[in-house]
């Protein structure tokens, strides 16, 4: 049930068809992860904690430095030193204080994954490195939880969501192992510290991902499931590249070989 505030702050998405009461109970309902409060889990969990999504966890091991202020606007000045989790949470709480916010002040590893991501339904993974990618993918799949992935570039940015199990007709959803394969090779990606990134770029990121959320929870329009959609900001093209399930992946394939973490270090 919905309070009289919950019904005034939430009064924009009330009234639209798409969403409406019920939708809005379901986001009260809903168990969200944040992965990482930096340059996409910032306005992805503002976004999120607006939206009314009733329990928001984030997980990060990292303290607010100066530099990463130029994009992760859910800290300011004042939180350099701080812990991610508690700068994050401050500002939840004082934008939303129906929200039941869960910090994990810790590295997600395959000790941890499985345990803190099955308490969740959706899972956001703003993650900026293959490592934690694939471990959050594999975990995801094997917890039964869907995953919004999204991975900021420089100037490009994509997004694809992920469920584990079969659709209506009984096939197989795809996985993150069936769009990338293998991770590139060590050295070839520049970091963002190395490389440099579009604070704005990641705003944009960070708010379709919690859009994509949000959509998976209400049930509105056509999921992200098979479709990775790829921003070019340099020319501000949007493109959608169709993907489908590989047969020789190694976690839903016909073959299946990863059952567990231990693969991951």
């Amino acid at each position: 049930m919905l309070t009289s505030e919950e019904l005034e702050r939430y009064a924009r998405h009330i009234v639209m068809r798409e969403v409406g009461g019920p939708g809005q109970a379901a986001l009260k309902a809903a168990r969200v992860l944040v992965i990482g409060a930096g340059g996409l889990g910032a306005p992805s969990l503002m976004y999120l904690a607006a939206a009314g999504v009733g329990t928001l966890g984030v997980v990060d091991d990292d303290i607010v430095s100066l530099s990463n202020l130029q994009r992760q606007i859910i800290h300011a000045t004042p939180d350099i030193g701080r812990l991610k989790v508690d700068s994050a949470g401050d500002k939840i709480l004082a934008l939303n204080p129906h929200v039941t916010l869960r910090t994990h002040a810790t590295r997600l590893n395959a000790s941890n994954a499985l345990e803190i991501i099955s308490n969740y339904d959706v899972v956001l993974d703003g993650s900026d490195n293959f490592t934690t990618r694939y471990l959050v993918s594999d975990a995801c799949f094997l917890a039964k939880k869907t995953l919004i992935a999204g991975a900021l570039g420089v100037f490009d940015a994509s997004l694809t969501t992920i469920r584990a199990g079969a659709a209506e007709d009984g096939k197989l959803y795809p996985t993150y192992r069936c769009l990338f394969p293998e991770a590139p090779p060590p050295g070839t990606t520049p970091t963002c510290e190395e490389a440099g990134v579009l604070g704005a770029l990641a705003g944009v990121l960070g708010s379709m991902m919690a859009l994509e959320t949000i959509r998976e929870v209400v049930g509105f329009g056509e999921s992200l499931v098979g479709r990775l959609v790829m921003i070019d900001a340099r020319a501000m093209r949007f493109e959608t590249l169709r993907y489908a399930r590989d047969p020789s992946n190694p976690l839903n394939g016909d073959s299946p070989t990863i059952r567990d973490l231990s693969g991951h270090k």
